[in-house]
C-alpha cells in the first residue's frame, strides 16, 4: 500500500493540473502560433507556472492501494488489486477465462483479447 502522503501529492496535482489547464493551454497556443516575440513571453510565463501545473506529471495509481506499478486503466486498478476482486466476482462483465472460451469469443473482438493479456486470467464479456 502506498504512502499517504503519496496518494495526497497526486490529488494536490491533480487539483493543479485542473486550476491552470485553461491557462496553459491559451500560453501553448500563443507559443505555436503567435509571433516570435509574443511567442518568447508566452514561453517565459509558461516557466513560471507551477511545475506540477504540468500533466505530464501526473502518475496513474490503484484507486484502492496508490499502488503506482501495474495499472489497468480500463478499471483504475494495479493488476493484483483487478485479480482479487475478479476472483471474487466483484467485477461486473469480468469472469475467469479459459483457452477455449477466449478463442471462440475474441475471434472479431480484440478489446477482450487485450484484457486477456493485461490480467492473464480474465476476461471482459461482451453483453448484447
Amino acid at each position: 500500500m502506498a504512502k499517504e502522503s503519496m496518494k495526497a501529492r497526486e490529488v494536490k496535482r491533480a487539483k493543479l493540473v485542473a486550476r491552470y489547464a485553461e491557462k496553459r493551454a491559451a500560453l501553448k497556443q500563443i507559443v505555436r502560433t503567435g509571433e516570435p516575440a509574443d511567442a518568447f513571453e508566452a514561453a517565459q510565463k509558461l516557466q513560471e507556472l507551477p511545475k506540477n501545473s504540468n500533466p505530464i506529471r501526473m502518475h496513474n495509481r490503484c484507486k484502492l492501494t496508490g499502488r503506482p506499478k501495474g495499472y489497468i486503466r480500463q478499471f483504475g486498478l494495479s493488476r493484483i488489486q483487478f485479480r482479487e476482486l475478479a476472483s471474487n466476482g466483484l467485477l461486473p462483465g469480468v469472469k475467469n477465462a479459459s483457452w477455449s472460451l477466449l478463442f471462440k469469443s475474441c475471434q472479431g473482438s480484440p478489446d477482450s483479447f487485450n484484457l486477456f493479456l493485461y490480467s492473464k486470467s480474465f476476461r471482459l464479456i461482451n453483453f448484447p
